[in-house]
């Protein structure tokens, strides 16, 4: 029968958090670990590499589930910079607010976040899924290369700022776009890849009200002549 494992990190440090998740437990007979008093410490669930289930139960600090590779961890409260950089697979969920940089450079896997999401959410994003409930600040999918952003509110200024593959799509306002940015109409597999992304997020929204932001792809090759301008 599979167990659960507790940490308290009031009694243990996230060191040692760290080296069962990385060290005993793949392989181990353990489904799920529960993490008690994070009290915005930093690093928490990094580095993951199996299926299991881990649920963080308070704010946490920056860089929560980085790397994340098959496991679903959830967040019980607000994160920090960086939650779910670099992550390759598997789920991550904020059940709060996340500050800047949330999905930075994830390859794959799904980041939800419930709340609000600070600037640059979806930055250099390779390929991940980003699902934002709330707004997101400025900058946010800068860069961003495949993959998709969705913010089911609003969304701050420079959006989409020199995005490569990555798609945009929007339910609120969106304060102004970035370099190379463009409202694109919707078609029915953004509609589909939409609603699919919705249904995975537990978020009750018709895709067919959101709008789609890509790239125009002018930044793709350099233009001597543009004298900066795009």
């Amino acid at each position: 029968m599979s167990d659960t494992r507790t940490f308290d990190l009031a009694t243990v440090t996230v060191r040692e958090l760290n080296q069962f998740l990385h060290g005993e437990l793949p392989g181990a007979d353990v489904a799920r670990v529960n993490i008690e008093n994070p009290n915005g410490r930093h690093s928490i669930a990094a580095g993951l590499d199996c299926p299991v289930e881990v649920e963080i139960r308070g704010h946490a600090g920056y860089f929560i589930a980085g790397m994340n590779k098959q496991a679903r961890v959830t967040v019980q409260g607000n994160v920090g910079w960086s939650v779910g950089e670099n992550m390759m697979s598997g789920e991550v969920r904020v059940n709060g607010h996340a500050s800047e940089s949330a999905g930075a450079s994830a390859h794959g896997g799904l980041l939800v976040i419930d709340g609000d999401a600070s600037s640059r959410c979806g930055i250099s994003l390779k390929g991940g899924d980003v699902v934002v409930a709330g707004d997101v600040g400025h900058f946010s999918a800068f860069m961003a290369q495949a993959g998709n952003l969705v913010v089911c509110g609003n969304a701050g200024a420079n959006l989409g700022d020199s995005v490569y593959e990555t798609v945009i799509y929007v339910g609120g306002t969106i304060e102004s776009l970035g370099a190379d940015a463009r409202e694109e109409p919707m078609e029915a597999s953004d509609v589909e890849t939409l609603s699919g992304l919705l249904a995975a997020s537990g978020i009750d929204a018709e895709a067919e009200n959101f709008r789609r932001v890509a790239s125009a792809r002018s930044l793709y090759h350099w233009n001597a002549e543009a004298h900066q301008e795009y």
